[in-house]
């Protein structure tokens, strides 16, 4: 009989000739369970997605509940749904009053489409402003502004009017001018390697788009929801962004994304055109409902403040002579190596030791640690111990 890896691959259509090919079973907690029983410690999170672990109980609930009340609808916009009306009630309540206006979407990608649009409508700009080795997803828009040319060069003609800059290149901010709609920017960049901010970088950046009257759009959808040590990366910077792209770990494991703004701002889309965004399941109600109760796990256990103390344990464990440094905050975090040799031979024998991780897209000498959220100190140790006997093992083949 024909095997469910041959049907996948038959099948399923995949975006890399080299798809890892665990057939995974069951999930829980920091673990997924392959077919035969072996399980794996996920340093992944579905990147940045499981933050309250698999299959949270309450997640669980949640989504149980919905789905035998109602599930889609009617296009989004147009129905009051209590899923969404308290899920952005409770995120509201957590951010600057002028983030109090939530678009709801289905993923992180259409969350940066609807922020280009809102920017380009309201400013009645068009040049968009980005930076080099930043993702932030992979349609057309998103695409436009990812910074690597090697990802997009086949899909050209993409977006105009696209400009890049460097990121902490304070220099180059007087780039930032008059015709600028919107600069997109991660708090810190992921796939880069974790690119933390410095020198009051991103003050500078707030201060020169208040100049020239431009918006500025925090891409939070790998930092959100506890990860970084708060419950938004922005919020350990001192300035608030005008418009925020959030996913990922937003539905505690469903599909769901946001972009967030004031409502003088998001107010735009409804005229000239109306109908200025337009999306069929954004703001599902179960994916809503499941939203509302990560949210709930993720403020009353304290997750955010806990991740930036569980980092700290990664960083005092993993000490190698191989190990060059540590970047990152809380529980994302980037381990660098000598090459992408080790980094490559690290992955294979961690998966045979049932350990997962993830590299980095511009960044081929480190590999992420990203796990959820709810990891104990007691599985941080012995996790670390794990990894450290695969880099002595990875070294010295």
């Amino acid at each position: 009989m024909i095997s469910q890896r041959q049907l996948f691959l038959q099948h399923v259509a995949q975006p890399s000739s080299a798809p890892l090919l665990l057939e995974i079973e069951r999930a829980e907690g920091i673990y997924l369970y392959a077919k035969g029983g072996k399980r794996y410690i996920d340093l992944v999170s579905g990147v940045s997605v499981s933050n309250v672990g698999h299959c949270h109980p309450k997640v669980v609930k949640a989504v149980k509940e919905q789905a035998e009340k109602y599930m889609h609808l009617m296009v989004y916009g147009e129905y009051v749904q209590t899923p969404q009306v308290q899920y952005a009630k409770l995120l509201t309540e957590n951010l600057p009053k002028k983030l109090d206006s939530v678009y709801f979407v289905n993923s992180g990608s259409e969350a940066i489409e609807g922020s280009l649009k809102l920017a380009k409508r309201y400013t009645h700009r068009s040049e968009i402003i980005a930076f080099k080795k930043a993702y932030h997803g992979s349609t057309h828009g998103a695409l436009s502004i990812l910074g690597d040319e090697s990802l997009k060069r086949s899909y050209r003609p993409l977006l105009p009017d696209i400009k890049f800059l460097e990121f902490n290149n304070a220099n180059q901010l007087k780039n930032i001018t008059n015709k600028t709609a919107c600069v997109v920017v991660e708090p810190i960049q992921a796939e880069a390697g974790i690119i933390v901010p410095k020198d009051d970088f991103l003050l500078k950046l707030r201060n020169r788009c208040n100049e020239t009257g431009t918006l500025l759009i925090f891409d939070e959808v790998q930092t959100g929801f506890g990860r970084t040590g708060t419950l938004f990366a922005f919020e350990q910077f001192n300035i608030i962004p005008d418009i925020m792209a959030i996913a990922k770990a937003m539905g505690g494991g469903m599909p769901i994304g946001a972009f967030v703004s004031s409502k003088k701002i998001m107010d735009t889309l409804k005229f000239n055109p109306a109908l200025g965004h337009i999306t069929t399941f954004g703001g599902h109600p179960v994916s809503s409902a499941a939203a509302l109760a990560s949210l709930n796990i993720i403020l009353e256990e304290n997750f955010a403040s806990e991740a930036n103390r569980k980092g700290e344990l990664f960083k005092k464990y993993l000490k190698h002579t191989a190990i060059k440094t540590i970047r990152g905050k809380g529980l994302f975090l980037s381990v660098e190596l000598e090459n992408a040799e080790q980094v490559a031979k690290l992955h294979e024998i961690c998966i045979q030791k049932g350990i997962i991780f993830d590299m980095f897209l511009f960044c081929d000498n480190a590999f992420r640690i990203a796990p959820p959220l709810i990891i104990t100190d007691e599985e941080i140790e012995n996790i670390s111990n794990l990894l450290l006997q695969a880099i002595d093992e990875a070294v010295s083949s």
